[in-house]
């Protein structure tokens, strides 16, 4: 009896590696947009084992967080290493989390049957805005303190008497203090765990359905004689040859900026949080990081109501909440942006260009000037869905070929 014998009497080893490897088919026509779920998953490896390391060494508590790291950046053998794979992880992560989501939007991956495939991953986008948020505060330095004073101060804005004892619950006191970064810290540690189950569930709810392509043609629907797609080739050893590739072009850009530009110009690492958290002295220009601006932006182009930063709040989180009914909302009948028409085309520029437009504005300081614009690419945001199952509908589309294409 062969060792892998004997082990698969005990795991199904092959079975698992058969089933979601090599027999696993997926469309031959992958192009590079599809890079980046697997960057996703490497980046994610990467966060957790840096990031248990770097909790090896870090002390949670107001009075040594920030001195700790400053341990970690200066006296521990590298480090400074550790940190800036971090710290430059976290963005790297939300930038291939975005083109993965842009690549599902262009090629419609949230249609059936991957409705709750593409929910699922919502869901991972969720938990990844979650784990940052917490892990933001963690260096305890100046933009990290009244970021999240900031930020946590919004659930006081919810009404009927919910919002000032919900801030109080998730601070774990009245103000930004030690009781904070400790359940911070705790929560930044666990749900990097539960963000790797989410992408196993995210991942077995690919392979049931299979895999999205750029023609949007389900490959399992024309079989040959002993069921295998005719436009589908195993997973393993094509793809996953291919992905090394795009990880060894992911990882010279990573290592460049990680070793030559780890703050990227204050977008990684702001020269605020260089300095100590301090209750006392508040930054000229409060702004969370890079991935978050654009839902800062929108927050800040609401005006409130009766005193109240509620309405923004609502807008803020509906931003993201919208991306749950997108499967229901696109009525065309093809999927693939390749055999859509420019009825469809133009909003999904326009989308993007308010997004990049939100991100940048959401970093500036407030003027009446940046505040109607974003109020402006607040608006053409909600159009692009809440208009969707009426130029969707309406648009003229090309004919799908039987067949994918390259």
């Amino acid at each position: 009896m062969s060792f892998m014998n004997w082990i698969d009497e005990r795991f199904p080893a092959t079975k698992v590696w058969n089933e979601h490897l090599a027999q696993y088919y997926a469309p031959k026509n992958f192009n590079f947009w599809y890079y980046f779920g697997s960057l996703a998953m490497l980046v994610l490896v990467l966060q957790i084992v840096t990031g248990v390391w770097l909790a090896m060494l870090y002390k949670p508590s107001a009075a040594d967080a920030f001195a700790s790291v400053e341990y970690i950046m200066r006296d521990v053998d590298y480090g400074w290493l550790l940190r800036y794979l971090h710290s430059t992880g976290a963005s790297a992560f939300f930038l291939v989390i975005y083109l993965h989501m842009f690549r599902g939007l262009i090629y419609g991956s949230y249609r059936k049957p991957r409705e709750l495939l593409w929910i699922i991953g919502v869901i991972i986008y969720l938990a990844m805005m979650a784990t940052a948020f917490m892990g933001y505060l963690l260096p305890w330095g100046q933009m990290s303190y009244w970021g999240a004073q900031v930020i946590v101060n919004l659930f006081a804005a919810v009404p009927f008497g919910i919002g000032e004892p919900l801030s109080i619950w998730i601070r774990g006191d009245y103000v930004i203090s030690d009781a904070t970064l400790n359940r911070f810290f705790a929560l930044h540690f666990l749900l990097p765990f539960v963000l790797a189950a989410l992408v196993f569930i995210h991942i077995v709810a690919l392979h049931k359905v299979g895999s999205n392509n750029p023609d949007g043609i389900e490959i399992k629907k024309n079989k040959d004689e002993n069921g295998i797609p005719k436009d589908g080739i195993p997973f393993h050893p094509y793809y996953s040859v291919k992905d090394i590739v795009g990880v060894g072009v992911f990882l010279i850009f990573f290592t460049a900026v990680i070793f030559f530009w780890p703050d990227f110009g204050g977008l990684f690492l702001e020269p605020p949080n260089f300095e100590p958290a301090n209750p006392l002295k508040t930054p000229d220009h409060i702004a969370p990081v890079w991935y978050f601006t654009p839902f800062y932006a929108m927050l800040r182009a609401v005006p409130p109501m009766f005193n109240s930063q509620f309405p923004g709040v609502l807008v803020m989180f509906a931003a993201i909440l919208v991306f749950f009914f997108l499967p229901w909302l696109d009525r065309s009948p093809v999927k693939s942006i390749r055999y859509k028409g420019m009825l469809f085309k133009v909003p999904v520029a326009i989308f993007v260009i308010s997004f990049v437009v939100l991100a940048w504005l959401g970093m500036q300081p407030s003027t009446p000037v940046k505040t109607l614009l974003a109020q402006i690419f607040t608006a053409l945001y909600f159009a692009f869905f809440l208009l969707m199952p009426f130029y969707s509908k309406m648009d003229k589309t090309k004919p799908v070929p039987e067949r994918v294409t390259k």
